[in-house]
């Protein structure tokens, strides 16, 4: 079962997108302005991608220190309504929608359904579907219009840091200074000794907007890592898409 159930959560956790027919990569480059917390934000959100439906594939490493993986996923996704995942040549299946999160493994015979409490507990914080799709594409996991922030500059980004926290944990965003998307993101629980950090080592420009071509998460818990690492390739925009899914009878449930 944990061949399965790793592809699971890797893909949800990852799952997306990139690479469209033709893309150049986005290069940050020349003095940084020197503008206001709330005019950062703006431009973030300004600059947020542009579309209805995604399909393409993508390369993912995964190392949590004692199993090692690489598989290719297919995805399909509607904008804000769901996402289809389709592993090893249909060996893994998952369908996630706002409220649901759907798999089954042909390599177990198992399936799961339920809500997102297995990847919350999986990454120690707690994730909806907004925030993994605004995880995936580029854009604050938190919506920054809601909260307060102190901004520095640092190394070609802005640094925001909220004037006021969460008690359960502390949060940092980092964005770029010229195309405002996501350069970093972290979310840490000191007293669980869990910290979770999402980088976005380089963009690509695709059908004139800034998109990521490398997603890089780090999950950490006392003396346990787990880094994934995703590569985008062959990926379309606004194609008209299907979701085909349907869980095999006989399988076994997956209790959490």
């Amino acid at each position: 079962m944990k061949n399965g159930i790793h592809i699971f959560i890797t893909s949800i956790v990852l799952l997306f997108l990139v690479g469209c027919k033709s893309t150049k990569a986005v290069v940050s480059s020349g003095e940084v302005a020197d503008l206001s917390t709330r005019n950062i934000i703006k431009n973030h959100y300004r600059n947020a991608l542009n579309f209805k439906t995604i399909r393409g594939k993508l390369k993912v490493n995964y190392d949590d220190g004692k199993m090692q993986d690489n598989f290719t996923l297919s995805l399909r996704m509607e904008k804000d309504k769901a996402i289809w995942i389709s592993a090893k040549i249909s060996y893994v299946k998952i369908y996630m929608t706002p409220t649901k999160v759907s798999f089954y493994s042909k390599v177990d015979n198992t399936y799961f359904e339920g809500d997102f409490k297995l990847i919350s507990k999986f990454l120690g914080t707690e994730l909806d579907f907004d925030k993994i799709q605004n995880l995936l594409i580029g854009d604050a996991l938190f919506n920054l219009k809601d909260e307060r922030f102190d901004s520095k500059i640092v190394d070609k980004t802005y640094a925001l840091i909220p004037k006021r926290d969460f008690e359960l944990f502390k949060r940092l965003f980092f964005l770029d200074a010229f195309h405002f998307k996501v350069k970093k993101q972290q979310l840490a629980q000191t007293a669980e000794q869990r910290v979770l950090t999402i980088n976005y080592p380089t963009y690509q420009e695709i059908t004139g907007q800034a998109f990521p071509k490398n997603i890089e998460i780090k999950a950490e818990e006392n003396n346990k890592t787990t880094n994934i690492q995703v590569e985008y390739r062959k990926v379309t925009f606004n194609e008209k898409v299907r979701f085909p899914f349907k869980i095999p009878s006989g399988y076994t449930e997956i209790k959490i």
